[in-house]
């Protein structure tokens, strides 16, 4: 018979991670202790050291980029506005 399927939440998965990280024990013995399969634990370790430094970003590169998005996006309004009005003109037709 299957087990069924668990969802694991945030904290929980990050746990384990950390655990995998510390080395005291083996992936097998993690595994037995969390009832997971190793490469469960080895994935969730994966994640946890890819998005490590995502931790420590002081967010100022993201505003730097949605910032010149909000300027492209207002260049774009006024283009389709523009197009509009001279669209209307042409066809006769006031706002």
């Amino acid at each position: 018979m299957r087990r069924k399927r668990r969802n694991h939440g945030s904290a929980f998965k990050a746990k384990v991670a950390l655990a995998a990280l510390q080395g005291d024990k083996t992936l097998a013995e993690l595994a037995e202790q969390f009832e997971l399969h190793p490469t469960q634990i080895s994935s969730w370790k994966q994640q946890l050291l890819e998005g490590a430094p995502d931790v420590f970003d002081d967010g100022t590169g993201g505003a730097k980029d949605q910032e010149k998005q909000i300027k492209e996006l207002h260049a774009k309004i006024g283009e389709l506005a523009m197009e509009k009005d001279f669209l209307s003109k042409a066809l006769g037709r006031t706002r």
